[in-house]
């Protein structure tokens, strides 16, 4: 039996009169949450690494937590999948509720709703504009579908809808709650290259309620753009990036409360890894910006550095799906993608992309028996967590086939706050 989407308690207060509401605020992560959103992936990025499996891992640990999870399902065929696969493996299935709405992508956390809180009381959602991370034109229509998800979610769940001409993805904006956004220039710059930095915060304050913006510099090295060539290993190799974002602050730089920011590191033994020396160069580039800023009313922030893990590398195939579509690419720096051989590519892993909800924290691991450094990497991150998040359960998953796609836990997630 599915369970119908409802509308949330309190919709009967929204503004309804067709005026853009006044933003007061978005509220962080941290904060309390009425569920978690999760969009059903449709594909997998290298065969015989299932999606799917962590998806359902997410689902099993959210619903133990009594988290409310609502999923976004494109068509009737994806939900019959979806609800029969849910139902089979998870024990709370009654705390999953489905939501069929047009789209393509399963990274939510950049195309979904952008919940903010109203000065009528109420809460409103923000639709920005979307290209696929800068793989397309935003007036594509093959991701128009895509750019109005947030639009028809917010329909369905009879909110009320702020349109922004900017292109932003959600995993590119880290708030504290109280009116501070935190971001990575590099990424916001690449979407509105029309827009100044005052412009773009005058628009977050329109539709975010925030006051005070911090600009980060650069995200990491590996979460470049793939069409701007592959990197250089340790060996003397190269490896594509994978569908990447041009370096979301999701990777690198969280908010865990108000005044407290994790933010990566990277350890001295790497260092002779190029990439990791490149990481470290900008990772200590965005300390300093932060080690220098204050919040909104001023102050300081805690700042704890969380290392990064050792970079994971794979082949991939022809046929695999990320292979496929990067082998369709122009590259800027003049190479010449190998169509029909195999390649190697680097996953988009990251300690910092995991997803908080009230009772449980989603973290990522990648130590294998066969990878010791990070295995100690991911006690050590799991510590970290535990001391940050008192008496929330700090769950573990091992996320690579979603890594493979370009992103992580946190990008496959998305929260509604109360």
């Amino acid at each position: 039996m599915l369970t119908l989407p409802v509308l949330m308690a309190g919709c009967s207060e929204q503004n309804t009169s067709g005026d853009t509401p006044v933003v007061v605020r978005q509220a962080a992560e941290f904060e309390d949450q009425t569920a978690t959103w999760i969009s059903w992936p449709q594909m997998e990025h290298k065969t015989g690494m299932s999606n799917e499996a962590v998806v359902l891992e997410k689902i099993a640990a959210l619903t133990r937590a009594d988290q409310q999870v609502r999923i976004a399902i494109p068509d009737s065929a994806a939900l019959q999948r979806a609800s029969s696969t849910v139902n089979q493996h998870i024990d709370q299935h009654e705390l999953v509720s489905y939501y069929v709405v047009d789209h393509y992508e399963w990274w939510i956390r950049d195309t979904g709703p952008a919940f903010v809180e109203t000065a009528d009381g109420g809460r409103a959602v923000v639709n920005f504009r979307f290209n696929a991370w800068g793989y397309a034109d935003a007036d594509d229509p093959d991701i128009q579908a895509d750019a109005a998800l947030a639009r028809n979610l917010a329909k369905q769940l009879g909110y009320p809808v702020i349109e922004s001409q900017m292109i932003s993805e959600g995993g590119n904006r880290e708030v504290n709650g109280r009116g501070t956004l935190m971001l990575s220039a590099a990424t916001e710059e690449n979407r509105n290259p029309h827009m100044s930095r005052e412009e773009m915060e005058a628009e977050f304050a329109r539709v975010l309620g925030v006051s005070n913006v911090i600009w980060l510099e650069e995200g990491l090295y590996e979460d470049d753009h793939t069409f701007m060539g592959p990197k250089t290993l340790a060996d003397g190799s190269n490896a594509y990036t994978v569908v990447t974002t041009l370096g979301h602050v999701d990777e690198f730089a969280r908010f865990v409360d108000e005044n407290t920011i994790l933010l990566a590191v990277v350890p001295e033994e790497d260092l002779h890894d190029p990439i990791a020396r490149e990481n470290h160069r900008r990772m200590e580039v965005n300390y300093e910006i932060l080690r220098n800023a204050t919040d909104q009313d001023g102050n300081p922030f805690r700042i704890i550095r969380v290392p990064l893990n050792q970079k994971l590398v794979f082949t991939m195939q022809p046929g695999d799906y990320v292979y496929e579509f990067i082998s369709t690419l122009d590259y800027l720096d003049g190479s010449v993608f190998p169509i029909g051989e195999p390649v190697q590519v680097i996953a988009a892993a990251s300690y910092l992309n995991f997803t908080i909800t009230p009772g449980v924290i989603l973290a990522q691991k990648f130590g294998t028996p066969d990878d010791p450094v990070n295995t100690l990497r991911d006690a050590e991150v799991q510590r970290i967590m535990t001391e940050v998040f008192p008496g929330r359960e700090v769950v573990m998953i091992y996320p690579v086939a979603v890594n493979l796609g370009g992103g992580g836990l946190h990008c496959v997630t998305l929260h509604q706050p109360k």
